[in-house]
């Protein structure tokens, strides 16, 4: 099938790893392309066959975790979509894991039709940000802007954007954001709506990852 996209899975763990294959076989339109239990034989595997599309890598490994591995594959074949794959629901772990290059994150005991939505979502929007990630990303950002770190060479953000970004890096709501501002909340917007022209994202949780990403905050 022309429209066929390519899946590789690689995880230590062989029961697990072979009945993964086995159910991404069934979604239609995708096929497993290679296994591997590790960072290392993923990258012998890639060196001698076609790419695959997505990359399903568990992040817990012996010899080359999934930090690795994403770090290699951002660096290497940056067109290849890595969606991480763990049992850890841990803020620290996803957000390496993003920071390495991985364009979302889904637990081992997400439904199939959850895994089924990341596929489809990756290959149309370039990442899958379920609520898990969303939820942990917004609770680990608690400190404020580095204003000494390196911006984005293209992009000049003013003293208020920055502190809109690190108040935005929160839980708090975009009325509470306009309080502690002392704006009020159409000038939240405006901040907002900027933002997200300059940076090119589209959400909230978009502009976190950038700021994460570009060392404007601290985690």
């Amino acid at each position: 099938m022309p429209d066929t996209r390519y899946i590789a899975i690689v995880d230590d763990h062989t029961m697990f790893r072979k009945g993964l294959a086995a159910l991404v076989n069934l979604f239609p339109r995708y096929e497993v392309l290679f296994q591997a239990s590790d960072g290392r034989e993923m990258i012998e595997r890639l060196k001698y066959q076609r790419l695959p599309d997505i990359i399903l890598l568990d992040v817990t490994m012996p010899r080359m975790d999934g930090y690795e591995a994403a770090e290699w594959l951002r660096q290497h074949q940056p067109d290849i979509h890595v969606l991480a794959l763990s049992t850890m629901e841990s803020e620290i772990a996803i957000i390496k894991m993003i920071r390495h290059g991985a364009k979302g994150y889904i637990l081992k005991d997400a439904e199939p039709e959850e895994l089924k939505l990341a596929f489809d979502e990756v290959c149309s929007r370039g990442f899958f940000f379920n609520d898990l990630v969303t939820r942990k990303v917004m609770q680990s950002i608690s400190q404020l802007v580095n204003e000494n770190s390196p911006l984005h060479a293209l992009v000049k953000l003013s003293q208020r954007e920055l502190e809109f970004i690190r108040r935005a890096c929160s839980e708090k709501s975009y009325q509470e954001i306009a309080k502690e501002m002392f704006v009020s909340e159409r000038t939240v917007d405006g901040y907002r709506e900027a933002l997200f022209r300059k940076l090119n994202v589209s959400t909230r949780v978009g502009l976190v990852l950038y700021a994460v990403k570009h060392n404007l905050v601290v985690i």
